[in-house]
């Protein structure tokens, strides 16, 4: 009899694994044309982000955020445990959308909105592959992927010229404290007969994506109270004007003692300070969740348990 019950176990977990086998081959080969109709509808899309990722100092970000992305959804791996692929259909629907946005988009020459087509047709694409379930593992993931996309023309300069001149006064500000005799025109610094111009590229507007993105995977990611996680995210814009600010003044600086034709200066600019603005920002947002962790401590109340009450113990009365 025990024979029997083995063999039929035996057939019975073997059944489960060939339909599992199945199952996952049908939603890698569904996965694979559903990528293939992504290439084919959105691949012109793809192809001018990255040009633009590749091109404007703004969104270089951009190659950065799908890893950020992977960050975020391998932080969120114990969910797949309670997570059941049942593709639902109404993501064909979703899907359609962003087709159709896509397609009126490229019709009226709207780049940005060209760009976040791609956010309901990936959607689409993960309902009708996982079901609901899958998507509530992966939304925050496929949401952080709009951190790559191109913001419109009218908000990006609304943006770019404050910033212009807060970095202005400010770096100007932190030179005369240093000693140097800078004075601001505008948007250009003046230190002694140098002329520093705080151009549309250095307005800290590319700083101030790449650090509001990287805040916001932190703030995903770390395991803090909801407060803490989105003072952190708000702290992006006073990190990335102060990381924009360092820059221009060890950049005037650099000119001040070495200058006009200072090649420090240059690679200081250019080069050296945009790759340890990266280091610099995760620095402040590692100090500042350690601010955070310490600032509310919480108070531990000693309760005092009472006395247990019993038979009042007999006096002893010595003679003397």
């Amino acid at each position: 009899m025990s024979v029997l019950e083995n063999h039929s176990e035996s057939a019975t977990g073997g059944a489960t694994t060939a339909r599992l086998g199945r199952f996952l081959n049908e939603t890698l080969l569904v996965t694979a044309l559903l990528l293939a109709v992504l290439l084919v509808t959105h691949g012109a899309t793809l192809a001018r982000m990255f040009d633009r990722w590749s091109n404007d100092p703004q969104y270089s970000h951009g190659f950065i955020v799908p890893v950020f992305a992977l960050v975020v959804l391998w932080s969120r791996r114990d969910m797949l445990k309670r997570v059941a692929w049942q593709p639902a259909w109404i993501g064909l629907g979703v899907l359609l959308v962003g087709v159709i946005i896509r397609i009126v988009a490229v019709q009226s020459d709207i780049e940005p909105l060209e760009a976040l087509s791609l956010l309901p047709t990936v959607f689409g694409m993960v309902l009708l592959v996982g079901g609901w379930s899958v998507l509530r593992w992966s939304w925050p993931a496929l949401a952080f992927l709009a951190f790559m996309m191109p913001l419109p023309f009218t908000f990006e300069m609304a943006l770019a010229h404050p910033l212009r001149r807060v970095a202005t006064v400010m770096s100007t500000f932190a030179l005369q404290t240093l000693g140097c005799p800078a004075l601001a025109e505008g948007n250009v610094i003046s230190i002694d007969d140098i002329q520093l111009g705080v151009e549309e590229a250095c307005s800290g507007l590319g700083m101030l994506m790449t650090f509001f993105a990287l805040a916001t995977a932190v703030g995903m990611i770390v395991q803090a109270p909801l407060h803490d996680r989105l003072i952190l995210v708000a702290s992006a814009i006073p990190i990335a004007i102060l990381a924009n600010v360092i820059r221009i003044t060890a950049t005037g600086i650099a000119y001040h003692l070495a200058g006009r034709d200072s090649s420090l200066a240059k690679v200081i600019y250019h080069d050296l300070a945009g790759w340890l603005m990266m280091p610099m920002a995760l620095a402040m947002l590692w100090l500042e969740l350690k601010y955070l962790a310490n600032l509310f401590v919480e108070e531990q109340v000693e309760v005092i348990a009472p006395l247990p009450l019993g038979r009042p113990m007999a006096v002893r009365h010595e003679p003397y």
